[in-house]
């Protein structure tokens, strides 16, 4: 048989009537097998023609559970017909040799909507293998990011440590498991302790990564300084990680602010690529946001960093955020989240009470009840959110 002909079973009893059926039906495209009963049938049967009588009832429903069928009589009153049509047959033709090409057409359709309905059957079988292996895939891929959130986490400063008299605290809150913002501050001697913080562009892993690069470029270079010329070892740090950045060639920049605080002199050194929002510093004064600028550390090659100093009182409180605070915050322009923030932080005598008046701030966001409409689509935590805060001096350690 042609390959390219759907094969067509006739069950009918043997003789003249079978023989015209089976020429009725037989064309181009359909080849024609006769058979007395179902048991007869091969496996690659498109669909059978059966008339009433020949099959017995019991069979029917059998039969058309197994391949697409249709079922002719001579008569509509034929009451083994509506039995049959009950069964769940596709169809039924009255006088099939008068109406031929009907017949012929109907079959046609059948063919069609059965090759139909197994695909989608295999697209299912097949969407559900793809959906089960997802899973697997995504199951695995939620604890490698819980693992390494939780080694990101280990690589953490202790939190609420003293150092030489002054206090370092933070609040860190990924907006996934890993985090691109990243901190820590260590002494140098009893004169000088060093901090940095940082936000890395991107989230996920690639983003995190970064986070361990800068962790242990940070402990190097503290640990190779010499303690000479403090006032230059933020900028000259900053220049260094912009070189390796983009020695990476991985596509990553990042915001960062490095601190070098001397005890002695009450003075802190700094130097900055593009921190958004600037540090505050709140004393006994009043609030001031940190003066200075400077590019992305990672983006452009051999850019050089300020090098900055302000004097530090013996009571005050440098608040550093990530940017992801702003979005937590009301406003529809960048200088009014940044007035709000301030306004946070001069009420805020401890870390935990500027977080708990920001995660106030965006349950009032979540919720509508500002008129900020564009906040109001806001997700709890749409960016990685952290907080440092630095005071002193006169801490016990």
């Amino acid at each position: 048989m042609d390959s390219s002909k759907h094969l067509i079973a006739v069950i009918d009893a043997p003789g003249d009537e079978r023989d015209a059926l089976t020429r009725a039906i037989t064309c181009r495209d359909m080849a024609v097998l006769a058979a007395s009963d179902i048991e007869r049938l091969p496996d690659n049967v498109a669909l059978v023609v059966a008339r009433v009588g020949v099959v017995p009832r019991e069979q029917w429903a059998l039969l058309a559970a197994r391949v697409p069928t249709l079922v002719v009589s001579d008569s509509r009153e034929d009451q083994a017909l509506f039995q049959a049509v009950e069964s769940g047959l596709l169809d039924h033709v009255v006088d099939p040799l008068r109406h031929s090409e009907l017949l012929r057409r109907m079959i046609r359709k059948a063919v069609e909507l059965s090759a139909l309905a197994r695909e989608r059957e295999r697209d299912r079988a097949r969407l559900k293998e793809l959906n089960e292996s997802l899973e697997t895939h995504l199951a695995l891929l939620r604890m490698d990011q819980q693992s390494g959130g939780h080694i990101q986490r280990r690589l953490l400063p202790v939190n609420a440590r003293t150092i030489n008299g002054i206090r370092f605290d933070y609040w860190f809150a990924p907006s996934l498991y890993l985090s691109g913002d990243f901190l820590d501050y260590q002494p140098f001697n009893e004169r000088f302790s060093a901090f940095y913080f940082a936000d890395v562009s991107g989230h996920g892993a690639s983003s995190a990564f970064v986070t361990v690069l800068l962790k242990y470029l940070f402990i190097r270079w503290l640990n190779e300084w010499d303690g000479q010329g403090p006032e230059r070892l933020a900028a000259t740090w900053l220049k260094a990680l912009n070189r390796e950045l983009q020695d990476t060639d991985i596509g990553k920049h990042a915001t960062l602010f490095v601190g070098v605080i001397d005890h002695e002199a009450k003075t802190l050194h700094y130097s900055l690529g593009a921190q958004l929002p600037m540090p505050i510093l709140v004393t006994d004064q009043g609030l001031t946001r940190l003066e200075g600028e400077g590019m992305p550390v990672g983006l452009f090659p051999d850019i050089e960093y300020p090098s900055l100093s302000c004097d530090l009182p013996p009571d005050f409180r440098l608040w550093l955020c990530s940017d992801g605070v702003l979005e937590c915050l009301p406003g529809k322009t960048l200088d009014t989240r940044l007035m709000e923030l301030e306004q946070l932080v001069s009420e805020s005598e401890t870390l935990e009470r500027l977080r708990d008046r920001l995660v106030q701030t965006n349950a009032l966001l979540m919720e509508g009840e500002t008129a900020d409409e564009e906040s109001q689509d806001r997700n709890a935590l749409p960016d990685d959110l952290t907080i440092m805060m630095v005071s002193g001096f006169g801490h016990a350690d």
